[in-house]
């Protein structure tokens, strides 16, 4: 077998601590010996054993004289558990084979040199690019302290996302439904503003059958509701108390119904308002703080015009129904502001596309201005 398959095994073991790590990284750890794989380990949770010793773990005393293919730059630091690069060093392991530099400032280079100056050959670079794509929200989270914000919707041919008289589920095939419950499972946190609380009555929730591995969770549910006015009836409300809720109002919110909601057992974040709307970069810079990595936006229509309107959105997916909905007063996809030409209009970089069923999704990253 060769270098770049025993990685591609790391990669898929460290795809399994997605939605479960943060606010560390998801890594992957194979240890190789004599041509086979005598070790495997991932980061299963924030405060756990960290990939590469599981993988030490795994392997026993077989690990010395091993080579080690880690997802990540093993880190060098105390932090909620000991340094990695120290139980590698006395594990024995002749060389260390890692896809990417770590850019956390804690790490950064730290642990490839330990490791080199005990002996150890260390090589780096190896599917890269693959590493950097897995752990984009990390990536994003360490250099910016704010999650990586993923703007998600489903629409039609003519760009609609519900009928004039709000209709809108569902709009794509069961495969693209299915493949929006796995983003839930591997995301942090999902919002949607209080608008679509009251037309869709939304559970927001992950729906994946139990047999899907790593184990189903559920995001953190976040609601932008300026006024606290989302109903007592609904089903987030009627949740909250099992599945963690935020909800993120003005502080000029009426303070009666700020108490109401969190008598049903949610968290009200008051938060500085701008026209009567959350000011959206003070909430980014809250959910960093509380080290929530990544957040998928889902609508509705206004709430993702407010992100893109702010240029918060760092990925796009779209899923493309094979549907004519029609209407003037049919909802489009994407409301706000929006831009006044198209020298100003976003346009995205780095396009992938496959089909759902019957439906078509386009991934692509916003470029900068």
């Amino acid at each position: 077998m060769s270098d770049v398959i025993y990685m591609q095994e790391a990669l898929a073991l460290a795809r399994l601590g997605l939605g479960r790590t943060s606010p560390n990284p998801p890594v992957g750890a194979v240890l190789v010996k004599d041509g086979s794989i005598v070790g495997k380990g991932y980061h299963t949770c924030c405060g756990k054993p960290h990939a590469e010793i599981e993988a030490l773990g795994d392997a026993g005393d077989k690990a010395r004289g091993a080579t080690l293919y880690v997802t990540l730059e093993p880190c060098a630091h105390h932090g909620r558990t000991p340094p990695c690069t120290e139980r590698i060093i006395k594990a024995g392991v002749k060389q260390v084979v890692a896809a990417m530099q770590d850019p956390n400032p804690l790490v950064q280079g730290r642990g490839f040199a330990e490791l080199a100056q005990s002996g150890l050959q260390v090589e780096k670079g190896l599917l890269e690019d693959q590493a950097r794509r897995l752990l984009e929200a990390y990536i994003h989270f360490v250099t910016t302290k704010r999650p990586f914000v993923v703007a998600k919707w489903a629409e039609t041919l003519d760009g609609k996302i519900a009928t004039r008289r709000g209709d809108s589920q569902y709009i794509s095939s069961p495969e693209a439904l299915q493949m929006v419950h796995i983003l839930r499972n591997e995301l942090d946190a999902v919002l949607v503003g209080a608008g679509t609380v009251l037309t869709d009555n939304p559970q927001l929730t992950c729906r994946l059958d139990h047999s899907y591995q790593p184990s189903p969770r559920n995001p953190l549910r976040i609601v932008l509701d300026s006024r606290a006015s989302i109903s007592p009836s609904s089903y987030i409300a009627k949740t909250a108390r099992e599945i963690p809720t935020l909800i993120a109002t003005g502080k000029s919110a009426d303070k009666d119904r700020v108490e109401r909601l969190r008598r049903l057992g949610m968290e009200v974040l008051p938060l500085p308002e701008k026209d009567g709307r959350v000011i959206l970069s003070n909430l980014l810079d809250e959910l960093g703080s509380r080290g929530i990595v990544s957040l998928l936006v889902e609508g509705g229509s206004q709430v993702l015009g407010s992100f893109f309107d702010a240029r918060l959105v760092d990925k796009v997916i779209i899923h493309i129904a094979p549907i004519i909905l029609g209407g003037e007063k049919a909802l489009t996809s994407v409301g706000g502001l929006g831009v006044e030409s198209l020298k100003q209009a976003l346009r995205l970089s780095e396009i992938e596309l496959a089909r759902l069923g019957d439906t078509i999704s386009i991934n692509g990253y916003p470029m900068g201005e």
